[in-house]
């Protein structure tokens, strides 16, 4: 009599038999049942889609001890978080793709502090309903010599708002060379389209006069409008109105003079050995009628669009029905409060606010970093790469100043097969550092690695992660 072989099929163990496994009982209790049931699921197509190619390589893997462990494993990395802390060493301090600007400690805790019930939209004194802005325009008004605030969840939003409120349906005088396009392919023209009004292009790319604007308001004139070059610089034969005469020109028609300032520094950097940025105070003292900047640049905070100016215009633009849904939550509120104040005192700003410390950081710092760095990291990498200290420069990123730099150094890894392969080395060195516990992000230039050492304020973490670098 022959004896039947099995079915390579049924080498797979079913569902049910994976869930009654004595060593499911603590997988289901952390993750629930029904993630559990999903989980084994997805462990056991891919055992049969493997078996397709090659059963006797699937049987050790089909044991129900081996599919246990692999369903844990899947479950674990689906509960693991999406968003985790990275080490940027990019070379651009405010990384768009990594979050921006680093949030002081005493913004942190007081987002910890209104996670749960708070004074939202509540008057403590009243006992009545209050507006959220109350937590931020009497700071904002402090800090900018504004007449009123409004803060809104991004500085596009901003920018939307203004239009959509004060100039829907009629044209906006905007200067050839400012027409920007930031991060993501936004562009002014297309918020000025999506706000319902018309963009009246005024002067040419590198060069416009005060006349250009004044010969092109008309009866549908709402608004002059001035974009802060935040991303880029035209050098050479240019010319652009100072703030103040684009400022009268729009007043002696009756129309608002409104100013999209982008990063929105609250100090003059000079006092940190920074080159000078506009700030809100000297816009609205140039006579501009509401000011529009971003929380998480220069300012420090978190992600926000700011509008501070006329009380008038701020009104009606409260009034508009899209401020509900640009508005900011209760603990980005917090965060940009517990920064505001931080204000107050500038003098300690380049000790309490992260951004402020990382811009202002001497380059003799950042090289006796790198200097203690240099041992471990080139031991780590010993025989695939060679690892050097050089001086490099950092940028501030996001649109801030982009053509100034700071004299930054950086751990240099280039690696020792050249020619043919050195590109795949290189690469997987770069994955590597990414994939540790927390990723470090470095730059490639010139077939070169560069770990930038300025954004680095955890030296303990990142050195005690290097042994976890896998270079296979």
């Amino acid at each position: 009599m022959t004896q039947m072989t099995a079915s390579p099929r049924a080498i797979i163990p079913s569902v049910d038999r994976i869930l009654n496994q004595p060593e499911m009982s603590a997988v289901l209790a952390d993750h629930g049942r029904a993630a559990a049931t999903d989980a084994v699921r997805t462990v056991l197509a891919s055992l049969r889609r493997r078996m397709a190619e090659d059963a006797d390589a699937v049987r050790d893997d089909a044991e129900p001890a081996a599919v246990v462990a692999r369903v844990e494993a899947v479950l674990e990395a689906l509960a693991r978080p999406s968003l985790k802390r990275v080490f940027n060493l990019t070379g651009t301090v405010l990384h768009t793709n990594l979050g921006r600007a680093p949030l002081p400690q005493v913004a942190i805790d007081a987002m910890a502090q209104a996670a749960g019930a708070c004074n939202l939209e509540y008057d403590l004194d009243t006992g009545t309903r209050g507006d959220r802005d109350s937590h931020l325009e009497p700071l904002l008004t402090r800090l900018t010599g504004a007449e009123a605030a409004t803060v809104v969840n991004n500085n596009a939003a901003a920018v939307l708002l203004v239009l959509g409120t004060l100039a829907q349906g009629r044209e906006v005088l905007v200067s050839r060379g400012e027409l920007v396009e930031i991060g993501g392919a936004f562009r002014i023209p297309d918020i000025m389209t999506r706000a319902g009004c018309t963009l009246r292009e005024v002067g040419t790319t590198n060069r416009t006069h005060l006349r250009d604007y004044e010969t092109n308001i008309n009866e549908d004139s709402a608004l002059v409008m001035k974009v802060h070059a935040s991303n880029y610089a035209i050098q050479g034969f240019t010319a652009s109105p100072a703030e103040s005469d684009l400022a009268q020109a729009a007043h002696a028609r009756d129309l608002p003079f409104v100013v999209d300032l982008g990063a929105g520094a609250l100090v003059d950097l000079e006092r940190y050995g920074l080159p000078h940025e506009p700030t809100p105070q000297e816009t609205l003292a140039a006579g501009a009628d509401l000011v529009t900047f971003s929380g998480d640049k220069l300012l420090g905070g978190p992600q926000a669009g700011l509008i501070v100016g006329r009380a008038d215009l701020i009104a009606q633009i409260k009034k508009n029905p899209m401020k509900r849904a640009m508005r900011l939550d209760k603990t980005t509120i917090a965060a940009l409060e517990a920064v505001l104040r931080l204000y107050d005192n500038p003098d300690r700003l380049a000790t309490q606010m992260p951004t402020m410390n990382l811009l202002s950081r001497s380059s003799a710092e950042i090289r006796a970093l790198a200097e203690r760095l240099l041992p471990s990291v080139a031991q780590r990498l010993d025989g695939i790469a060679h690892v050097t200290v050089e001086d490099c420069r950092s940028q501030i990123g996001s649109g801030s100043l982009p053509v100034d730099l700071l004299e930054s150094s950086a751990l240099a890894i280039r690696t020792v097969q050249q020619g043919r392969g050195s590109a795949r080395v290189l690469t997987g060195i770069v994955d590597a550092f990414r994939a540790l516990p927390a990723p470090v992000i470095g730059r490639i230039q010139d077939n070169t690695f560069f770990l930038d050492l300025r954004c680095l304020t955890d030296e303990a973490a990142f050195a005690a992660q290097l042994d976890r670098l896998n270079l296979t």
